[in-house]
Parts: C-alpha cells; sequence; structure tokens
C-alpha cells in the first residue's frame, strides 16, 4: 500500500470535515462565496472517497462520467429546455462554462457518488458492487438516480425561489411551484450517469479491500446526511423541511444498516 493510499482516509474525512464546516457556515448566510466553497469540498471529499473505495482509474472514470453528461444535460436544460423544462441560470452559483455554473457538474458527481454507495449498501451491504450482470447495474442505477432525486425533492424549491439560483420560464408548477417534469429529468440524467459508469467497470475484478474501506463508505453517507440536515433547518417552504427526514432519512437510515452488515452477507452464501 503506498503512501498515498495509507493517507487517503486521513485526507478524505478532513475534506469532510471542512465540508461540513462549510454548510454550518451556509445555514448562517449562503452566498455565492458559501455555495461554491461547499460544492468545490464536497466535489474533492467524494473524490478522494471514491479513490479509496474503487480504485483510481475507477474513480477517475466516473467523475468523468458525472461531469460529462452532468453539464451535458444541464446545458441542454439551460439553452433548449430538455430534461428539466424551460429554465435559466442566474450568476448565484459562480462562473459558468456555456450556460451552467461549473459547480453543478461537481454536484452531479458527488450525488451520484453518494447515490451509488448507499444504493450497494442496502442491497449487497457492501460500498463497492462487483456483480458483472447488466439486470444489476440497471436496477441498482434507478434505485440510486432515485435516492439522488429525493435530495432535489427539497433542494429545487430552495434553490429557485430562496437562492434564485435559476429562474423556471414556468413558475406555477405542481411541485411548490416546480414542475414535476425537473424531477423526471433528474431521475434520467442521475441514472444515466450511474448505469454508464456501473457498466464501465461490469468486467473489471474488484479492488482489494483495504482495512479502512468499511469505515471510509461513512463520507459519502455523511454528505447525504449533511444535505439531509440543511434541508430539515433550512427547507422553504416549511413543508420541504419534512419531507426531507422521511425522503432521504429512509434510504439514509437504510444504508446505515447495510453499513452496519458489512460482510455478513457474504458469510451466509
Amino acid at each position: 500500500m503506498s503512501w498515498v493510499t495509507k493517507r487517503l482516509p486521513v485526507i478524505s474525512f478532513a475534506l469532510l470535515g471542512a465540508f461540513l464546516l462549510t454548510m454550518a457556515l451556509r445555514s448562517h448566510s449562503d452566498t455565492t462565496t458559501a455555495i461554491v466553497a461547499s460544492s468545490l469540498l464536497m466535489f474533492a471529499t467524494c473524490w478522494v472517497s471514491a479513490t479509496h473505495l474503487l480504485g483510481a482509474r475507477a474513480a477517475g472514470r466516473f467523475v468523468l462520467i458525472a461531469l460529462c453528461l452532468g453539464w451535458f444535460a444541464e446545458q441542454m436544460g439551460a439553452s433548449r429546455g430538455w430534461f428539466f423544462g424551460d429554465y435559466h441560470y442566474t450568476d448565484v452559483l459562480g462562473w459558468r462554462l456555456g450556460e451552467v455554473p461549473m459547480v453543478i457538474p461537481l454536484m452531479w458527481f458527488s450525488l451520484t457518488y453518494a447515490g451509488y454507495v448507499i444504493a450497494n449498501l442496502i442491497v449487497w451491504r457492501n460500498a463497492i458492487d462487483d456483480s458483472p450482470r447488466l439486470s444489476d447495474a440497471l436496477t441498482l442505477s434507478f434505485v440510486a438516480a432515485m435516492i439522488v432525486t429525493a435530495f432535489d425533492l427539497g433542494a429545487d424549491p430552495y434553490f429557485v425561489f430562496t437562492l434564485k439560483a435559476w429562474i423556471m420560464v414556468k413558475t406555477d408548477g405542481g411541485w411548490f411551484g416546480e414542475t414535476i417534469q425537473g424531477f423526471v429529468g433528474w431521475v434520467v440524467v442521475a441514472f444515466v450517469i450511474i448505469v454508464a459508469f456501473r457498466c464501465s467497470v461490469r468486467w473489471q475484478p474488484p479492488q482489494r479491500v483495504h482495512e479502512f474501506s468499511k469505515r471510509h463508505a461513512l463520507v459519502p453517507l455523511g454528505i447525504y446526511g449533511a444535505f439531509m440536515v440543511f434541508q430539515m433547518v433550512m427547507g422553504s417552504p416549511i413543508e420541504i423541511r419534512v419531507i426531507a427526514a422521511f425522503a432521504m432519512g429512509i434510504p439514509l437510515l437504510c444504508a446505515i444498516a447495510g453499513w452496519q452488515h458489512w460482510g455478513t452477507l457474504e458469510a451466509t452464501l
């Protein structure tokens, strides 16, 4: 095990701590700087975590797939109304590539990675999915996409009506002003990103599990849980605060239960 590999858990938990701190600061002042800083820290945390759990090559592939597909989906959405409905971004989220703030593709990787790990823990009691079956890849990718979209149930109304990070052309949608099409788009885009990654590693042997891997899998759970708490405290409208507790809390608790029984599934086979 190289020196860098040995230090990855320390780096990841340090980044996670910094991310949680910025999330706490955002509850007092959700400025552009705070949003960009928390997004960059979340991205770095997830990339280090994925490197440790999946291996450097697979993690890099996940990052590349999520950034490219996430940016493409958002660019087509903001310029042509595909996937999520007609909308355009404001300057709240900072510097843009085309029509898309750069923090958005970073968030697509972080959220799909968290959804990937949570889905694996729920089904396999392991953060790493090494099944070569296409049916498993499709099913687990859909589960993960639903977990990612559960985050957006509270995030979309908050980003649109509180932060005004983007402007929807249609402002009277059926979900607290948001359109149902947007959530369909989230499921589709998240599913495509995750299934593309799963298929890209289907025939590769799983990387050797290091002694800190189980503890390290708590990192994406911590990120997903931090967003749940943020929505429970800051969610707007206020109904979102209850919705987040159930929509995000149920898969998170199921993943924690899977994490606690990590390895017991193999032992019973």
